[in-house]
């Protein structure tokens, strides 16, 4: 496998990022991937600092997170970001409910949004892609899903696969590593608890602890997507160090 990556998403509730980099780098991980929460802030100068920490504990931060209107809004700023930390890919990471189109058209329309959004980061040679939570699984009206709606629209785009959020979704995770593998080029490595377990964990698990079956799916991920990032996450852990060396200890095994 390529070098494994952790969301720091899943430890903003465990500052400093600087320990986190730490842990992160002694348990072996090899690069990370940001939000805006981390950078969208930042200056020039703060920055390079961030990057130069990520230097100190050889991590890369290859991916990052940024919202659509920020990508939308803030096109040189979010090139800045991603040529100082050394970003590969960027994907756009949710809509929250208030914005989320209600029908098959307006999904459409918003794929659309993403393609013409895609064209100066492509341009600059960044891979540029969505990354889905539940709701795109969920069927419209006229019986389509929002995440056929969105890759229609946007065709030139790629796929960040949330596995745990497909299955919460209600679909079936190598359905559509086979339907859109070709699209696929990161994927989010995280698990869900056992009905009525870790309910002060929103319900997700560390990797491997869970009831996604990660031993016989990841080969299949690696077999049939373009995945270049493998990316753990764990949505509100409550035992950052836990989540960090159990997820990676029982990839290691797969």
């Amino acid at each position: 496998m390529t070098k494994l990556s952790y969301q720091l998403y899943s430890a903003r509730n465990f500052p400093p990022l600087s320990a986190i980099f730490e842990k992160l780098g002694k348990a072996g991980y090899g690069e990370v991937e940001g939000f805006g929460g981390i950078y969208a802030e930042l200056d020039e100068a703060g920055l390079k600092s961030l990057r130069a920490d990520l230097d100190k504990n050889g991590l890369v931060m290859a991916t990052g997170h940024f919202s659509p209107d920020f990508l939308d809004g803030n096109v040189e700023k979010s090139l800045q970001i991603a040529k100082i930390l050394g970003m590969d890919s960027i994907y756009a990471p949710h809509l929250m409910p208030d914005q989320r189109p209600t029908d098959a058209a307006g999904w459409l329309a918003f794929g659309k949004r993403l393609q013409e959004m895609s064209k100066p980061y492509k341009d600059a040679g960044l891979e540029f892609g969505w990354h889905n939570h539940d709701f795109e699984f969920v069927k419209l009206a006229d019986g389509s899903l929002p995440i056929e709606r969105i890759f229609e629209g946007a065709p030139a785009i790629t796929w960040e696969a949330d596995i745990a959020w497909v299955v919460r979704g209600g679909a079936d995770p190598y359905a559509w590593v086979e339907n859109l593998g070709d699209r696929i080029t990161a994927v989010h490595v995280k698990d869900i608890a056992p009905a009525g377990e870790a309910t002060d964990e929103g319900g997700w698990a560390d990797v491997g602890h869970g009831t996604i079956g990660w031993a016989k799916l990841l080969p299949v991920v690696k077999a049939k997507t373009k995945a270049k990032h493998f990316v753990v996450e764990h949505d509100n852990p409550n035992d950052i160090d836990r989540n960090i060396t159990r997820s990676i200890a029982s990839i290691k095994t797969y």
